[in-house]
């Protein structure tokens, strides 16, 4: 097994025999067969699907890295001993990361919730601005017809 594979980079899973599994929320990327169509929506999704696989990956990387700095403090632990180490830091820290981002996720969905309230509300005043002065302009005008009608 190379590097690249040990570390979860040859997969398509997400899965990572660093840390101990499929990552929370971890969907592989679909085979070039598997594409959806090219319309805006299919094309979001991939492009999000891309999106969070790389960043899954590069907090693997980030992780992965950490673990091995925090484990290299620690001279006395044997091989085996080191990467039990490493292996819980890269677990905890994905379960760290996964904890903050469904925080984010939620504040964002609340944030998205609250400001598309606000946007009706304010679209509901501006066309009702606008039929209102719309409608003063089209009683002013009749009433400035009638007026030169009767002179």
């Amino acid at each position: 097994m190379n590097e690249g594979t040990r570390r979860g980079r040859g997969g398509r899973s997400g899965e990572d025999a660093r840390t101990g599994g499929e990552l929370p929320g971890g969907s592989a990327l679909p085979h070039a067969g598997e594409m959806p169509e090219a319309d805006g929506t299919a094309m979001d999704r991939a492009l999000n699907e891309i999106e969070g696989f790389l960043l899954r990956e590069a907090e693997k990387d980030r992780a992965r890295r950490r673990a091995e700095a925090f484990s290299a403090g620690l001279p006395w632990l044997t091989d085996t001993q080191r990467r039990e180490v490493e292996l819980h830091y890269c677990r905890d820290q994905r379960d760290a990361s996964w904890a903050y981002l469904e925080r984010v996720a939620h504040r964002s969905a609340t944030l998205r919730t609250e400001y598309e309230d606000v946007y009706r509300a304010l679209r509901r005043r501006l066309i009702t601005a606008v039929l209102g002065g719309t409608l003063a302009v089209a009683a002013l005008v009749a009433v400035a017809v009638a007026g030169m009608a009767v002179r």
